[in-house]
């Protein structure tokens, strides 16, 4: 019974020191509350610590299939600004953004950038009569980012309209290194030898590959709730392979890769990481690594693919 009662004054007291050492959000400052990666940096980019940041996803979490605790839509529901994806995977918000009577001030993404549907291509599992869905990651183009961080930066100086000037300049700064990275990205695809990618994984990339002209064959679509490929799936990405004389698969960022070298052991190609920023590491997240990193690594990963 003393254990017993020690071991629960510890854990009082390390719960209490957690607490006393989390630094609290300023309250002179609005709260934007973001429920992915890629806002939350580019909104970390336009608005500095003008605004108390908070991100819902944990770094190294798969966002997929996100449910909120109570905790977490007690904070939406407190925010000033609260950004999400939208589309099928948020429809868990639909409720939230009316509560109580009051409409919150809130930014769907795919209302920020014109959305296309998701594919089923040859060899994609996955049923082909559902309707379908648009395609939700849409910041995997750098030139829809441009198009986010300004729609953010408006409802931002909506917030703050003594910061807009400044905020305004923060954004055109980030659009200016988005440019160049799309410039990059381009140049790569001027001098490519091929223009064909293989995805060991989820594909939630199509509108990087539809603005860089490249093809695509994948296992699963992008927003797919199945976690288990078939073998006759993977069959046929290495039968794809080897007719397209692909160099390499690719997978995606927290995958076991287990696909990806199976593929690589039977037709002999390599595999490399594309990174669809919709979460980072916790490594990634604590050395502060933006969106235009991840983007930079994914130049690097698309020049061996197509050359």
């Amino acid at each position: 019974m003393k254990r017993v009662t020690a071991l629960a004054l510890c854990l009082a007291l390390l719960i209490c020191a957690l607490a006393c050492t989390r630094p609290k959000p300023d309250e002179t400052k609005p709260t934007v509350v973001c429920t992915i990666f890629p806002q939350y940096d580019f909104v970390r980019a336009i608005a500095g610590d003008r605004v108390n940041l908070v991100l819902l996803a944990k770094p190294g979490s798969e966002v997929h299939g996100f449910d909120p605790s109570l905790a977490e839509m007690s904070l939406i529901l407190e925010s000033d600004l609260f950004i999400y994806v939208g589309g099928e995977t948020d429809q868990w918000t639909n409720d939230l953004l009316h509560k109580n009577g009051r409409d919150l001030f809130a930014v769907a993404l795919i209302d920020l950038v014109q959305t296309v549907d998701e594919e089923h291509t040859e060899g994609m599992q996955g049923k082909t009569e559902d309707e379908p869905e648009a395609d939700e990651h849409v910041w995997t183009s750098p030139k829809n980012a441009m198009r986010i961080v300004d729609g953010l930066c408006d409802a931002l100086c909506r917030l703050l309209p003594d910061e807009a000037d400044a905020m305004r300049k923060n954004a055109e700064d980030y659009i200016t290194e988005l440019c160049s990275l799309d410039r990059d990205l381009h140049a790569v695809m001027q001098e490519a030898k091929r223009t064909t990618v293989v995805f060991a994984e989820r594909f939630p990339f199509r509108y990087l590959t539809d603005d860089l002209g490249l093809s695509y064959y994948a296992a699963l679509p992008g927003c797919s709730s199945n976690e288990e490929v078939s073998l006759s799936t993977i069959s046929g990405l290495i039968e794809i392979v080897r007719r397209e004389k692909v160099p390499c698969v690719f997978t995606i960022e927290f995958s076991d890769g287990r696909i990806a070298e199976t593929i690589a052991e039977a037709t002999g190609c390599s595999v490399y990481e594309l990174h669809s920023c919709h979460n980072v590491s916790r490594e990634d997240f604590d050395a502060g690594v933006t969106y235009l990193d991840l983007m930079r690594r994914n130049l690097e990963s698309l020049k061996k693919a197509v050359n």
